[in-house]
């Protein structure tokens, strides 16, 4: 119910276009929705495509190695994984306990999980920081070419008034004097 109540709040806001006085219905705001909505994704998928077609194979499985390595999935089996070792080793199920306390062959699999799982990682985020700043750089143009247009019809706004204003400098003068007294 709020969503909606602030939908209506910005319908209200957006129902004329500052300074034109021109009226926008709920259809011609959902059109404008759904042409941003489609050019955001064409640009995503441009740069989607940029990204399968530019990165090695290694780097998408570095990406993807990254990728669990930083989520919920991850950190749950590996404490699993652990939790499991730990009993396995301290309770006495077994007759014979592959790694006794203080686990040091569990400590040397963590080191070497750590020293292959940071690289990998910080490999992903480099390429994922030369894809944001090339996203910057085409917000970037598309921001700039957006102000140039602006400036261009402010430019011809302010043409256009200065004409209005000479049109009725002219109607005024050409009014006989009676009139103008009037």
């Amino acid at each position: 119910m709020q969503k909606k109540t602030l939908e209506k709040i910005d319908f209200e806001k957006a129902s004329k276009i500052q300074g034109f006085d021109i009226e926008l219905n709920k259809e011609k705001v959902s059109r404008i929705d759904r042409l941003v909505d489609n050019y955001e994704q064409k640009i995503a998928s441009r740069l989607d495509e940029e990204y399968e077609t530019n990165t090695k194979f290694s780097d998408r499985i570095a990406d993807k190695v990254a990728a669990f390595g930083g989520s919920w999935t991850f950190i749950l089996l590996f404490g699993l994984f652990l939790a499991c070792w730990m009993l396995i080793n301290i309770l006495p199920l077994l007759p014979y306990h592959f790694d006794p306390k203080p686990f040091i062959l569990l400590n040397l699999i963590l080191s070497f999980i750590a020293a292959f799982q940071a690289p990998i990682i910080m490999m992903s985020q480099n390429r994922q920081a030369a894809r944001d700043k090339h996203e910057s750089i085409i917000d970037f143009a598309i921001n700039y070419k957006a102000e140039k247009e602006i400036d261009d019809m402010q430019r011809h706004l302010h043409h256009m008034e200065a004409e209005l204003k000479e049109i009725k400098q002219f109607l005024i003068t050409m009014q006989p004097e009676q009139e103008r007294k009037k």
